[in-house]
């Protein structure tokens, strides 16, 4: 199945980052998807400095010489978007690797940055560190630099972890806890992201205590930094894959009796995990409840709800209360469902089965204002009933919400450039330039677009309402004259950004028809090598000049204005 980008994992209170994500050592039962700003008071009361601060937007304007020849125009400063009142810097700190070398935080600030922090001497420490060191082999094509710092030991435990482990990036000795206090870092075991501005972007505490931890870990990662997933070699390349249900084997709490995946052939189904004690489960029950009353008896999904806590007099009472009692429990004893389903971090986790038991849609943790509405629509098209109209009426709805009814154009734009615009912009740290992000998310500055105080993953890359209009035909008929894609083109690709940008020739390259058209093979190849290429700058042209380049290298180009090559023709005169 070509996978869609999903929100990020994070904390339904993003307040104490650092001390909630990293110091609880404990399963989170609950979680939200948000696109909210993260923060963390350990940054405010850990005192000293900060290493990253809110940039002051620079005003556009011109650089002239009054006194020697002159110069070609230079634009305003790249304007960065204000940092929510939430977002905060690490603090800055100092610490010594051990080969002996100093590293500095706010030496780090220019591009990302990751910190493993780590206690040697527990057994999670091994498998969590091997998922690093395979990020860290690609690193430098992702521009961010990995740091680890060694925790609650000592130093010659340390250096044997790091030497037998054949850890390849700097290790901060912090076993004197220097670090960790000033952090205010209680747990053994975490991974820190840092963006190119030095403020605190993820982090990753809670790891699962069965399975392949490691695995996890590197798909964790890899989602956080941008990566490209890792595709099995044998389904590389393939157009739609949906994936068979796992095993169940929950156990009903009414009557004891076993239900298994095979059980749930011939019928739709829709399966959560959740903790009765969790209020984003109650909000996703509360929707699951909607959802089916809104369809017929003859298209209903079978509901099957899984306690992740065997506690069933406290489930009851807690459904009760609720009044979400319409339903019958199921029990997981010994939580083997709950690992084959891959239920390792927060709850709710909702799955919608189609009638031959394949995953169609699965969803975790709850934002109310879409998931309810996309498991509507994932949950009437798995039971081959009408699927309602739920577009955003005065917004954009996000490639998640097209993609129910148009599964092949979904599918066949995740092998194309457009899909990994906005990580571009992340990788090389201009995600809050406002003057480089409009081209690479959707609606920017358009009302219910793209905004920098909400961050609204459904609508980063350039997706469907790019180049369909909001809402697609259905909502905006006029947007593309008469299939005239090339003018909507040219409101991105222009002489500005995107020289070498030739319709005839580039078009294919993000059709449809055309991807879906191609082998696996082929398809695996755009996948590797990051989307279709793209020549930015002409091909036919001997030169371009320097303005050329001046508008993505600003800070490049006002080197090389400073410098005698810039006034080499006022030397000849």
């Amino acid at each position: 199945m070509a996978k869609t980008r999903r929100p990020s994992r994070r904390l339904s209170n993003l307040c104490n980052l650092l001390l909630f994500v990293l110091v609880t050592p404990v399963f989170l039962a609950c979680s939200e998807p948000t696109s909210a700003p993260l923060s963390t008071d350990a940054a405010k009361s850990a005192g000293g400095d900060a290493a990253g601060s809110t940039p002051a937007a620079a005003s556009p304007g011109t650089t002239t010489n009054t006194s020697g020849p002159s110069k070609p125009d230079v634009k305003g400063e790249p304007k960065s978007a204000p940092r929510q009142p939430g977002e905060r810097p690490i603090p800055a700190f100092t610490g010594t690797s051990l080969d002996g070398k100093t590293i500095d935080v706010r030496e780090l600030l220019g591009a990302r940055s990751v910190f493993f922090f780590f206690n040697p001497e527990i057994k999670e420490a091994s498998p969590v560190s091997r998922a690093v060191e395979r990020i860290q082999a690609e690193a430098a094509d992702h521009n961010f630099r990995l740091i680890g710092v060694g925790v609650g030991s000592d130093s010659a435990k340390l250096a044997s972890f790091v030497a037998s482990n054949a850890l390849s990036f700097p290790v901060i000795d912090d076993t004197s806890g220097e670090i960790t206090n000033k952090l205010q870092l209680r747990a053994p075991l975490g991974v820190l992201g840092v963006d190119a501005e030095g403020f605190m972007s993820f982090a990753l505490g809670h790891f699962a205590s069965g399975g392949d931890i490691s695995a996890q870990v590197e798909a964790d990662l890899r989602k956080e930094l941008r990566m490209d997933p890792k595709t099995e070699t044998k389904h590389a390349g393939e157009l739609m894959r949906f994936p068979k249900a796992p095993e169940l084997g929950v156990v009903a709490m009414s009557n004891g009796e076993v239900l298994e995946t095979k059980s749930l052939a011939g019928r739709s189904a829709i399966v959560i995990f959740f903790l009765h004690t969790c209020p984003h489960c109650h909000k996703a029950l509360e929707s699951i409840r909607e959802t089916l009353s809104k369809m017929s008896d003859a298209e209903k999904p079978r509901l099957v709800a899984i306690s992740i806590q065997n506690n069933p007099s406290a489930i009851r009472s807690a459904m009760a209360e609720l009044k979400l009692d319409f339903f019958d429990p199921f029990l997981d004893p010994g939580g083997k469902a709950t690992e084959r389903w891959g239920v390792t971090g927060g709850v709710p986790v909702v799955h919608v089965l189609d009638a031959e038991g394949r995953i169609r849609h699965r969803t975790q943790g709850w934002n109310g204002t879409r998931d309810g509405a996309l498991l509507r629509l994932h949950a009437a098209r798995a039971a081959g009933a009408t699927v309602p109209m739920l577009l955003d009426p005065k917004g954009y709805s996000g490639n998640d919400v097209c993609g129910v009814c148009h599964e092949q154009e979904l599918a066949t734009w995740q092998f194309t450039a457009h899909a990994t615009a906005f990580d571009t912009l992340v990788t090389h740290g201009a995600d809050r330039r406002t003057d480089c992000i409009g081209c690479h998310v959707v609606g920017f500055e358009k009302p219910g677009g793209y905004d920098f105080t909400q961050r609204p993953t459904q609508l980063e890359n350039v997706g469907c309402e790019s180049c369909h209009g909001r809402g697609g035909p259905h909502l905006s008929p006029d947007f593309v004259k008469a299939g005239q894609y090339e003018t909507v083109c040219a409101t991105c690709h222009n002489p500005t950004h995107s020289l070498g940008f030739d319709y005839a020739t580039f078009h294919p390259r993000v059709s449809h028809a055309k991807i879906a058209s191609l082998s696996n093979e082929e398809r695996a190849k755009l996948r590797d090598d990051g989307g279709p290429s793209r020549d930015l700058l002409p091909t036919q042209a001997t030169y371009v000049g320097s303005k050329a380049c001046q508008s993505c290298h600003a800070k490049e180009f006002e080197t090389w204005l400073a410098s005698p090559h810039a006034h080499a023709v006022a030397t000849l005169e």
